[in-house]
């Protein structure tokens, strides 16, 4: 066989390989604990797949430590073939690279796939409270500098960054009012409940069970009004549409220099799972919303997210 030919047929085989992408099970690293958004999240994409990647297994991996840095770094670091793909979430991709300076990746190391879901925020009181809208909430905090508390997951964490933003953009200063950090979402919620703190913005699942209970009243949801919290205003119709940006997402994305071939059969992947009714109902089973987009489009939202947690960081003196 002459040479050329030889390479042709090689060439060929490669290309024949490529096409057969997956030909073994992926992986789903999950950077955070079962049963949180990004594990929900990533195993509804997972399950229903599948039958558009030749019925290959995608198996959930959770890898968990770091605020999602172990996890992250498990995919950064992993071979460029498409078969380890990272579950990303705004604390991995937005918050801790804005966060901590000596972060081991920035936050476009990566091969981005696709945007998967967004999850609201609700900024909110306790339904005995006299605050009945978010401009009411800025004028009692206004009026009693430093008396009034709200609940976070910490300090790095976005339910600290959401409440400060919406101060920052309602002419408050950090000092006006005093965060309470708490271990985890939930015990944002319960703080208010319990009423040790006057209000704070949590995700949309942990709240909306309260509020149709009348325990909880809501000033502003993100990014849009929600069908299950119709009273609810949007944040655009309370007055502070810049918040229309906090909100908690899940991404699907691969080690740096994934292959154009993988690229693409993901591609064509989540396009057709965006007409699939079943992952349809999985995703609006957890509260999310869909929010497919391209490789550009993707990395231009998280890139905007990006910014937005640094000059968060920045403004709050927080970065590590």
């Amino acid at each position: 066989m002459k040479p050329w030919f030889a390479l042709l047929a090689l060439l060929g085989v490669a290309g024949a390989a490529q096409a057969q992408y997956p030909s073994k099970p992926i992986t789903f690293v999950i950077p955070f604990a079962a049963g949180g958004d990004s594990d929900l999240s990533g195993r509804n994409v997972a399950q229903h797949a599948q039958k558009y990647l030749n019925n290959q297994p995608i198996v959930a991996v959770n890898r968990v430590g770091a605020s999602g840095v172990i996890g992250a770094m498990a995919v950064r670091t992993a071979p460029a073939d498409g078969y380890t793909l990272l579950v990303a979430r705004i604390a991995t991709h937005a918050v801790v690279p804005a966060l901590d300076s000596k972060a081991p990746y920035k936050w476009n190391e990566f091969t981005m796939l696709s945007l998967i879901e967004l999850n609201p925020y609700v900024c909110f009181v306790k339904a005995d409270s006299a605050v009945k809208t978010a401009a009411d909430l800025a004028a009692e905090i206004r009026a009693n500098p430093g008396k009034l508390n709200f609940s976070t997951a910490g300090v790095g964490t976005s339910q600290n960054m959401a409440a400060q933003y919406w101060m920052s953009l309602a002419g408050l200063t950090k000092e006006h009012a005093v965060g309470i950090h708490y271990k985890g979402g939930s015990e944002v919620t319960t703080a208010v409940l319990g009423g040790q703190v006057q209000f704070a913005c949590n995700n949309a699942p942990t709240v909306i069970s309260h509020v149709k209970a009348g325990a909880i009243r809501g000033l502003f949801v993100t990014p849009s009004r929600l069908p299950e919290l119709p009273d609810v205003p949007s944040a655009r119709e309370a007055g502070f549409p810049e918040m229309e940006k906090i909100v908690g997402w899940t991404a699907l994305m691969g080690p740096p220099g994934l292959p154009k071939e993988v690229v693409d059969r993901w591609v064509d992947t989540f396009a057709k799972l965006a007409k699939d009714p079943d992952w349809q109902q999985g995703n609006a089973r957890i509260g999310g919303i869909a929010a497919i987009r391209s490789p550009a489009e993707t990395e231009k939202f998280v890139r905007e997210q990006y910014e937005l947690y640094d000059k968060l960081v920045t403004a709050l003196g927080i970065r590590q």
